[in-house]
């Protein structure tokens, strides 16, 4: 009579492998190599030799034959209890999962009109996600005339990275998908240095060359001069700076293109 484990459990509740398991796995007569490895149940080789040979010496211990490297040249077999095999097998499997950490991405959503306890709540619960090590997507969802407005999520993006400072990597800096504004960050890892962005370089550039545009100018452009010389003048924040889309100027304004020149 042939006797078949069942899927059960072992000492500390640690689930010993189905049939299906079992049976991937070699022991006494099943053993169809011409020679094998043997390791004793004490941990010492016993050397090269044919299986019916350490299928006796197993036997006479009162224990198995097990092939646990079938893939070695010769095959390494142990002398081993089997069903002890099987319950330190599913042991190491158990704990390698339990160390195992699954990156997940988190999405949390915000409108361009979202208040600011709400987006301190948010941006804090972004932060609890970074440090449990999950990826996040920030959403800024935008509807209806709110189109017309998308700066204001521009700005919002960049606050939120802003304030996340220190904890955060933008994987993925901040597009337009459709209706919605959309950014991938994930926490920063000890020691990693953030890269400048590029997008922070060329608005600083831009508002320098505005600032020397300011101070060069004179006669009748004298008023878009002072313009551009007050946006170049205010502090450039600090941490990663996306710049918003450009607006249209309004019609009739001294930036309207369609205006004749020195009117």
């Amino acid at each position: 009579m042939r006797f078949c484990l069942r899927p059960g459990r072992g000492p500390g509740g640690i689930r010993i492998p189905d049939r299906r398991v079992t049976e991937r796995i070699r022991i006494n007569e099943r053993i169809r190599a011409r020679e094998i490895r043997v390791v004793d149940d004490e941990g010492k080789q016993l050397g090269i030799m044919p299986p019916y040979e350490a299928i006796k010496i197993a036997r006479e211990r009162g224990l198995d034959l097990v092939e646990v490297s079938p893939t070695a040249n010769p095959p390494v077999c142990r002398i081993i209890n089997y069903g002890k095999y099987l319950y330190q097998q599913s042991k190491r499997e158990h704990e390698a999962r339990k160390h195992q950490r699954s990156i997940e991405l988190k999405e949390v959503k915000f409108r361009p009109r979202t208040g600011t306890h709400d987006f301190d709540t948010k941006r804090n619960q972004i932060a609890h996600f970074l440090e449990e090590g999950s990826k996040v997507k920030a959403t800024i969802m935008f509807r209806g005339r709110e189109m017309a407005h998308k700066n204001l999520g521009w700005e919002m993006m960049d606050r939120l990275v802003k304030d996340l400072g220190e904890l955060v990597v933008v994987e993925i800096r901040p597009r337009q998908e459709g209706p919605n504004l959309t950014a991938i960050l994930a926490p920063k890892k000890p020691g990693q240095v953030t890269k400048p962005k590029p997008a922070a370089q060329s608005a600083t550039s831009g508002q320098a060359s505005a600032g020397a545009g300011a101070t060069h100018s004179a006669g009748s452009t004298g008023a878009h001069s002072a313009g551009a010389g007050s946006s170049a003048s205010r502090p450039a924040a600090a941490g990663p700076s996306f710049a918003p889309r450009p607006s249209t100027p309004a019609a009739g304004s001294e930036l309207d293109p369609t205006k004749p020149a020195g009117e």
